[in-house]
């Protein structure tokens, strides 16, 4: 006869149900990573959609548009994960307060985020671009040294809009840990990756050049495809950038004191 313990039971079963309808019900993040993917799948391929069928010259030059567009949301989309990904290494590790008893200063330890999020970008972009180049016949450096001004500015989004995540983490601890991977999708219905930001309803535009994505990736197209550099979108992006790096690392410095005066750099639970 089997004992009570291997029977089949829809308390545990329910048990398992119950605790994870509560980790949903309790953390916005987990609940709205479930949410926003059929949604933005919807959303950016409808545009794509409508961008090519009201611009059918373009569709010849419609693989290096969206290659190159693919390869630089990259950039951002590394760089961003690089600095927030490593705060939450050292979180899943327990390993924050061990840091911050040694002499490390906080200015230096965003320093090395930053250094992470450049060589997450190099391993992981320089040879995708090495793949379009042997697959596709398409090099994104034939767009030549304004792509270098393209690349530096999304990656310094990266790290600040990495800065804004880990200070979320900081303040809210692994209960917030899907805000690595599901707000930078958030922006990319109004970042202009794949169409022109025109495509957009007037309220989304008014958002969209808000963010220096909507001015890289203006710029890159128009380099494309009338082979000229706007420098005053190349501008909006800088000033942008310094903007939000100036804000950024200050909601980290922030977040953190506050953390630390809280005792919560001891606690990296949910």
């Amino acid at each position: 006869m089997a004992t009570a313990h291997h029977q089949f039971s829809l308390n545990r079963i329910s048990s398992i149900t119950l605790r994870h309808f509560y980790l949903l019900r309790n953390s916005f993040a987990r609940l709205f990573e479930i949410i926003y993917w059929p949604f933005l799948n919807v959303v950016i391929w409808g545009f794509i959609t409508q961008f090519l069928m009201t611009n059918s010259s373009i569709i010849a030059k419609a693989t290096g548009l969206l290659l190159g567009a693919v390869l630089l949301w990259d950039v951002f989309f590394r760089s961003q994960l690089g600095v927030a990904v490593s705060l939450l290494e050292e979180m899943w590790s327990r390993n924050l307060v061990n840091l911050f008893i040694t002499p490390l200063r906080p200015y230096e330890y965003l320093l090395g985020l930053f250094s992470i999020g450049l060589l997450r970008v190099l391993v992981g972009v320089v040879p995708a671009m090495g793949l379009a180049i042997l697959f596709y016949h398409y090099s994104i450096f034939d767009l030549g040294w304004p792509m270098w001004l393209f690349f530096v500015n999304l990656m310094v989004m990266g790290w600040w809009f990495g800065l804004v995540i880990c200070g979320m983490l900081m303040r809210f601890g692994l209960g917030a840990e899907n805000l690595a991977w599901t707000c930078i999708f958030l922006l990319s219905p109004v970042a202009g990756i794949y169409y022109p930001i025109a495509t957009l309803p007037e309220w989304m535009q008014a958002i969209a050049w808000c963010l220096p994505t909507a001015y890289v990736f203006e710029g890159m197209r128009g380099l494309m495809l009338n082979h000229e550099l706007s420098w005053p979108l190349l501008k909006g992006a800088i000033w942008l950038n310094i903007v939000y790096m100036a804000a950024g690392i200050g909601f980290f410095l922030l977040a953190f004191e506050n953390a630390r005066r809280d005792g919560q750099l001891l606690q990296s639970g949910e």
